[in-house]
């Protein structure tokens, strides 16, 4: 059922000419889906009210609820369409009655962690992109059969969510940056291994995978929850912020469809926080991130930090040490380039990680693990509190080139999580004493004394375009001996 509305919605959205990619797609849809999933909310909780003897009062005005607007019904149960609005009527209303409505929920909220200021931070960043009101009447004819009050149903729903959420980072253009894939996610969760109780925090949270996941992993890890450590996990254990607008929004739905009522995520920059002002009560247990790298940050936010830098991963990654409580742990992903630079705040944030944590492991993942990202990258596991002694290092080597048709799964980190444990060696992992690192670098390149050089074979195209540029740069130098006769 879910497959194909969704197939059918996407095939709507293709006629609009305002939506363009799989990112489009996914944001116009997760407004509709998020309404109608406040429609269920509201519904159950008048019945849960009615059943205490109790009134029950709603969120939402009776005009703007989903039932008066999207879809009237009949006595028989059907959409009424002489109520339903359709054509310039519905994307009227939609755009010049019921935004700005919605919108206005920030400034009544009574603070950012209901589901009002959810409301209107959503509402106050994006735009309906549906500019043809007889389109959005079909999609949300689509949506309207959609159900998902059963956690089944939920399940279902949020598995084709992860879907699109996939597929924009397929996309092209930065569609990339809000997926991270899912297999690797586990494999960090697994090693950091929370428990319900402890409070885990992603500050770059892009559609909040980390988040979802690490929350499938503690229902899955404590199958006798008790009412008091489910209410623990919907209320106390996740928080996220995110800048981007689009990626905020999906985040927000993307937990709600996992079954995470009212998430705890922000819509604001990270890095815009001064680290001086962290407070012990603002740490977190637990950090998982994948924060964006190669972006620059202005001079006024690399004030905020003790070591000063443009690159924003360098960023993150201060401020996620400093976020963690003492005892607190860490999977960071990180370019692998990190771990040599020889700049000096690379050299100084090396040190600070070395000498206020324990970093015990080093994930070196190969080429191809992130779909249209030119960059290797590594991942860092650390505990906060104690310097590092001994690092263990495991080289992923899945023996097939990774890509968009064969990415990376479950078992190509199954060995990894395995030797993990105990950090044995073998010819992928082996350990580095800290006392051996270089004092002056911090170099912790990754070279693996057990295996032969790898030798990473080009493709074709690769060969061809240097090829090209070579033949470029030779014309160059002969016109410029030319010109010289």
């Amino acid at each position: 059922m879910f497959e194909q509305a969704f197939r059918s919605i996407d095939d709507v959205l293709w006629k609009e000419a305002g939506c363009t990619t799989e990112l489009d797609y996914t944001e116009q849809t997760s407004w509709l889906l998020f309404l109608k999933y406040l429609d269920g909310l509201e519904q159950d909780r008048a019945d849960e009210a009615a059943l205490a003897g109790k009134k029950y009062s709603y969120i939402l005005d009776p005009q703007y609820r989903w039932e008066s607007w999207a879809a009237p019904k009949g006595k028989d149960g059907k959409l009424d369409h002489n109520k339903a609005r359709t054509g310039d009527d519905l994307r009227d209303f939609v755009d010049q009655k019921l935004f700005p409505y919605l919108h206005g929920f920030k400034q009544r909220a009574s603070g950012p962690d209901t589901i009002e200021y959810k409301i209107g931070e959503i509402f106050g960043e994006i735009k309906n992109k549906i500019q043809s009101g007889y389109n959005l009447r079909e999609i949300i004819d689509h949506i309207d059969d959609l159900r998902f009050r059963s956690q089944s149903e939920k399940h279902e729903l949020s598995h084709l969510y992860e879907v699109k959420i996939k597929n924009m980072g397929n996309a092209g253009r930065n569609g990339g940056e809000y997926y991270t894939p899912r297999p690797l996610i586990r494999a960090m969760i697994t090693v950091v291994n929370p428990a319900i109780g402890e409070r885990i925090y992603d500050g770059a949270c892009g559609s909040a995978g980390f988040l979802c996941e690490a929350y499938d992993y503690l229902k899955a890890t404590n199958p006798k929850r008790t009412t008091a450590q489910d209410r623990t996990l919907q209320e106390r254990t996740f928080y996220g912020k995110e800048k981007k607008s689009l990626a905020y929004v999906i985040a927000i739905m993307n937990m709600i469809l996992h079954g995470i009522e009212a998430p705890n995520v922000i819509h604001t920059n990270t890095l815009t926080e001064n680290l001086a002002d962290i407070q012990e009560k603002d740490r977190f247990d637990i950090v998982l991130a994948n924060p964006p790298f190669g972006g620059k940050e202005r001079p006024e936010v690399q004030q905020n930090f003790p070591i000063r830098t443009g690159e924003t991963a360098f960023l993150f990654l201060q401020h996620f040490i400093k976020i963690l409580r003492a005892g607190g742990r860490g999977g960071i992903v990180i370019k692998n380039t990190f771990l040599s630079n020889t700049d000096n705040a690379s050299v100084s944030l090396r040190k600070l990680l070395l000498e206020s944590c324990n970093l015990h492991t080093v994930l070196d993942c190969p080429s191809g693990t992130f779909q249209g990202a030119g960059v290797k990258t590594v991942v860092l596991f650390f505990e906060k509190g104690a310097p590092t002694r001994k690092i263990w290092f495991y080289q992923l080597d899945p023996g097939r080139n990774l890509g968009k048709t064969n990415p990376l799964n479950d078992v190509d980190l199954a060995e990894f999580l395995t030797l993990q444990k105990t950090f044995a060696d073998s010819p992928k992992s082996w350990s580095v004493d800290a006392k051996t690192i270089e004092p002056a670098s911090y170099d912790l390149s990754v070279k693996n004394p057990n295996g032969r050089e790898a030798i990473e074979h080009r493709s074709p195209a690769q060969i061809i375009d240097e090829i090209t540029a070579l033949d470029l740069e030779s014309a160059a130098v002969l016109g410029n001996i030319k010109a010289l006769l």
